[in-house]
């Protein structure tokens, strides 16, 4: 059994991002990545997927996203080969592909047990982010659709819906960009829970990121502060989302009551045909492998202060969202937490060796 300082699960750009912090200091660390390559979630993002911000405001800590050529808001691959650099630039000790099965404790150490071995560690950082665990409403008559149904987490490309009648459900910015894509070679209908909220045109995702940096220094400085326009559901206006606005197909209508072996029906009775339905409904916290701490709630996250497990201190978690950090889960906005993580880790064990 291997023993080391801190285990970091999950190599994504949340992992990757506490790894440039835990590099300052001098812990051992180890950094455990299911996937077989770079990159984390965003290999399995859809194909023609693209950040809501320029590549300046979508960067790690220590190194700047390049450029992405002519375009202003950087595509899926960019982002990948990104990613891959940056570990390399850094060193980052990776190991994969390693699943993480469980974490139990034994006195002053938790041992992460894998498929490829067990650790020892005296801190433990969660960085799985949530796309291993899609949210799929409860929705009645939806085991009985004969259609296809698959979550955003799956989409590839519109290629396989040519000519067909597809039902595009949940809003925010996956909701919009996969019912641009898709109306262009499929009959689309976009139901949403709530109207969608566009940002205007010429605002993109740095003000969500303003955003959050308000609440942090508001919160920070113990005062209260203003809601800002912008939150993490809002549309932005890519390109493809303004083409599809210009084509008369970014309309929402209502969510429908229920699903029918053929289609979808809306309160009122009024029913229409769909071969498939493509579920944008967004996630949950990937937190499975932390079963076995009996430290998830009913609402499947964790009782945290900061990003410090308040059930078990000797757990992390970093990039699940609002409750683990303003705007951490997003690839800029990850840099407060990893950093105050690392700061406290290295504290922590300081007084405890």
């Amino acid at each position: 059994m291997e023993q080391i300082d801190v285990l970091v699960i999950g190599g994504g750009q949340s992992g990757l991002a506490v790894g440039y912090f835990l590099r300052r200091t001098t812990l051992s660390f180890v950094i455990l990545d299911s996937e077989p390559s770079p990159g984390g979630a965003w290999q399995h993002a859809w194909d023609s997927l693209r950040l809501f911000s320029p590549a300046q405001w979508s960067s790690l800590p220590g190194y700047p996203m390049p450029r992405a050529g002519d375009d202003t808001y950087p595509s899926k691959d960019h982002v990948l080969r990104y990613l891959a650099a940056y570990e390399e630039r850094y060193a980052l000790p990776v190991k994969r592909p390693v699943v993480v099965q469980s974490v139990a404790r034994d006195g002053e150490r938790l041992i992460v047990q894998t498929d490829s071995g067990s650790y020892a560690a005296r801190a433990v950082v969660s960085a799985t982010g949530t796309w291993r665990h899609p949210f799929w409403p409860h929705y009645p008559g939806a085991a009985d659709f004969h259609g296809v149904q698959l979550h955003s987490a799956h989409y590839r490309s519109a290629d396989a819906f040519a000519g067909k009648r597809v039902l595009v459900v949940g809003g925010g910015n996956s909701g919009a960009q996969i019912l641009a894509e898709v109306s262009q070679v499929a009959d689309t209908v976009w139901a949403t829970k709530e109207p969608p909220l566009f940002l205007p045109d010429d605002v993109d995702g740095r003000v969500l990121f303003s955003r959050a940096t308000e609440r942090w220094k508001a919160k920070v400085e113990g005062r209260e502060v203003e809601d800002l326009p912008g939150g993490l559901g809002d549309v932005v206006m890519i390109p493809t989302v303004k083409d599809a606005r210009e084509r008369g197909v970014l309309v929402a209508v209502s969510t429908p009551e229920r699903l029918t072996r053929t289609g979808a029906v809306w309160m009122g009775g009024h029913e229409e045909m769909f071969d498939v339905v493509i579920w944008c409904t967004g996630f949950r916290p990937a937190l499975s492998h932390l079963e076995s701490l009996g430290v998830l709630q009913s609402d499947g996250r964790i009782a945290v202060n900061e990003t410090r497990s308040l059930v078990e201190p000797r757990l992390w978690l970093v990039g699940y969202g609002e409750w683990t950090g303003f705007a951490s889960a997003t690839l800029i906005g990850v840099m407060r937490s990893a950093r105050a993580t690392a700061q406290e880790i290295e504290g922590v064990l300081a007084t405890s060796s």
